[in-house]
């Protein structure tokens, strides 16, 4: 909250409060301000002191004001602009006292504000990545993709860490680039552990990389030129949607229903389009949690044979999703699928070790991939992990995260539904689908001035849209307090 205590006046807390978003790209490029007046009632300021901040955040160059639209944050490259044809834009009376000081052209620029109506800048892609490294306060952030820290803690990695460092072979791998493939070591561990889920591979078509979402990128790179057709699940996830928009592909959304993509839907893109990929979460698909069904797995590979495009399964939850789960990898043998998943959700996000598995005949090309970008991955962090998982210390780890999580969502389902909200898919695996009733943009530009990251349902769409869902992480949202904050500011907005 704005505070008349602090040592920063009223206007700079709020150029800076702003400031800041804009930075850290909870605002993102293009994205429209509030209104002078809508930001006023937000903020609990005066209309003078909104049109002071934002003279401010014009003035340092961050948004810039278009005619009869309202204030925008500033796109790379592109000149601001204000209003000053005072015949244009004749003084609203009620706000004339007000602007009496205000410079003329900062004053018109602030009516073309007022006259755009309400304006929501919406929280992006990028935007719950930075929150990732950004805290937004010390509050449990309920849009976050990832387990709460404390949840990760281990005494099993650093002693992986200690015993491979303290190996005679230590300055033998750290003096060399390594294995292009990935270790040796850890390939056939994982070799071994994809046979647990019916995925039966070796390890020299198995690929490690910086992270499952480079592994993701990486199939992107070889499969794809700019303006080829994917396919991509809708809802889905926010980053995938804008990783393939920053490489250029032409994106087909999906619906994605309780048992599988919309087949007829896709039927027509293969008709229609000729799509190169199909991008899937089979297992606790995200946002709404949803696995795949045998019939619909059958189905999706029937059209994939058909229509000669392949198929990337991302697999980033099976450590706590059942083994029996369906997997469009397990039931094509890797012919046309190629399988994603990593470790960061799980065990290490700063360890970065993903790893993909591929048909034969793309292993190469795959490889080619990586190695323009990374060369080779640290041989050192992915010994260890082998020995986590060897060892049995990972599956063990997995179980208590899973235990603690089934209790987790029980209690965050009790207050959601205390809160007033339904949920649009059963909820299960780590995310909610949450009916909220509201605009979730709006809502989740509200719940920033009380300390929280929402993911607003709008950003699991390809081309965003308003909404009034949102993705909750259920480990994130056990606490009252956050779930009587959210009905009072839904409340608020809604009247």
């Amino acid at each position: 909250m704005l505070m008349k205590s602090s040592t920063q006046s009223l206007t700079e807390q709020l150029s800076a409060r702003i400031s800041e978003r804009i930075r850290n790209r909870l605002l993102a490029p293009g994205a429209r301000l509030p209104s002078v007046r809508q930001c006023a009632q937000q903020n609990g300021v005066s209309p003078s002191t909104v049109v002071a901040a934002y003279d401010q955040l014009l003035a340092q160059g961050l948004v810039e004001a278009r005619k009869n639209r309202g204030f925008f944050v500033r796109e790379s490259g592109r000149a601001a602009h204000v209003a000053d044809d005072e015949d244009a834009h004749p003084v609203d009376p009620g706000l004339e006292s007000a602007a009496a000081n205000w410079s003329t052209a900062h004053w018109f620029a602030a009516r073309a504000a007022g006259r755009a109506g309400p304006g929501v800048s919406p929280v992006n892609a990028t935007a719950l990545i930075r929150g990732m490294f950004h805290k937004i306060s010390d509050k449990p952030q309920p849009g976050m993709g990832v387990f709460p820290p404390d949840w990760l803690e281990s005494t099993f990695m650093p002693a992986a860490v200690r015993k491979v460092t303290n190996s005679r072979a230590l300055q033998d791998f750290s003096l060399q680039y390594g294995e292009p493939l990935g270790d040796a070591g850890l390939r056939r561990v994982l070799a071994k552990k994809l046979s647990t889920l019916n995925v039966h591979t070796v390890p020299e078509n198995i690929i490690t990389t910086v992270g499952a979402t480079h592994a993701l990128d990486i199939v992107s790179r070889t499969l794809l030129r700019p303006g080829d057709p994917v396919m991509v699940e809708e809802p889905g996830w926010a980053v995938e949607f804008a990783r393939l928009a920053a490489l250029g592909m032409h994106i087909l959304p999906v619906p994605r229903r309780a048992d599988g993509p919309d087949l007829e839907v896709m039927a027509r893109y293969c008709e229609v389009h000729k799509p190169k990929l199909y991008v899937s979460v089979s297992v606790f698909h995200n946002p709404t949690g949803y696995c795949l069904t045998p019939g619909s797995a059958h189905r999706v590979l029937q059209l994939a044979n058909q229509h000669n495009f392949h198929v990337v399964e991302d697999d980033t939850y099976s450590h706590i999703a059942p083994e029996h789960a369906t997997r469009l990898t397990a039931l094509d043998g890797l012919q046309r699928t190629i399988y994603v998943s990593g470790f960061a959700k799980i065990l290490a996000p700063n360890w970065r070790i993903g790893f993909m598995a591929a048909p034969p005949a793309l292993v190469e090309q795959l490889l080619d991939t990586k190695l323009l970008a990374t060369l080779t991955t640290p041989a050192l962090l992915e010994k260890a992990l082998a020995l986590c998982i060897e060892q049995g210390q990972l599956r063990r780890h997995a179980e208590r995260i899973r235990t603690r999580l089934d209790a987790a969502r029980a209690r965050s389902v009790k207050l959601a539904l205390g809160a007033g909200c339904t949920f649009a898919a059963e909820p299960v695996g780590l995310f909610g689908w949450v009916e909220t009733g509201v605009d979730t943009d709006a809502l989740s530009q509200r719940m920033l001035d009380e300390g929280y990251l929402l993911a607003p349902g709008a950003l699991f769409h390809a081309e965003r849209k308003p909404s009034t869902l949102m993705r909750i992480n259920f480990a994130t949202t056990q606490e009252a307090a956050f779930w009587k904050t959210f009905a009072r500011v839904r409340d608020e907005q809604a009247r």
